[in-house]
């Protein structure tokens, strides 16, 4: 058995890749075999400004993205939709205006949701994983309506039927400044 010991190595090899060293409060730490595919990312509270970039839709391998507490604008992209295995999302408190994409529907393993305290407007998109959030996901969003919110949607509010066959444009440039 000790003759196959050297052809084994850690399982999960395959996920890691190099080292790298990391200065925090003036110390440095060297992080070695740091994983490839990241699953979470929460860049919370670092004073971002700008738009989220449609490129954060190529990180397929996500199961959770936070971008609260930063000063960021514009509307959230559609591309968001392309992160299959998000299964929480936080934009709250931030500056994010317009509606809120219809594509977000597909994301079949969203449990959490949370874009409270932004300034989004129209109808709340309906089905899937949608239905199952509450208020408390759409708080502070005073042109938002329709349920979960008791603020109904006027007749010139409907939803939009959800056409699959959109073009999306993939800006890969990071705006932010922070």
């Amino acid at each position: 058995m000790e003759s196959y010991a050297a052809e084994f190595g850690y399982m999960g090899d395959s996920y890691y890749t190099d080292s790298v060293i990391v200065y925090m409060k003036g110390v440095s730490i060297e992080l070695v075999k740091i994983q490839k595919i990241f699953t979470t990312i929460d860049l919370s509270r670092n004073q971002f400004v700008g738009e989220i970039p449609n490129l954060i839709g190529r990180l397929k391998s996500l199961h959770g993205l936070n971008f609260s507490h930063n000063k960021l604008s514009g509307s959230i992209p559609p591309s968001l939709r392309n992160l299959s295995n998000l299964e929480w999302l936080d934009l709250s408190s931030n500056e994010l205006v317009g509606v809120i994409p219809w594509q977000l529907t597909d994301l079949t393993f969203l449990a959490s949701l949370n874009l409270s305290h932004n300034k989004l407007d129209g109808p709340i998109p309906r089905g899937k994983q949608f239905n199952t959030f509450d208020n408390d996901s759409f708080i502070g969003n005073l042109r938002l309506c329709g349920p979960p919110l008791s603020k109904a949607c006027n007749n010139e509010q409907e939803q939009p039927p959800s056409p699959r066959n959109v073009q999306q444009s993939e800006d890969d440039g990071f705006c932010w400044s922070g």
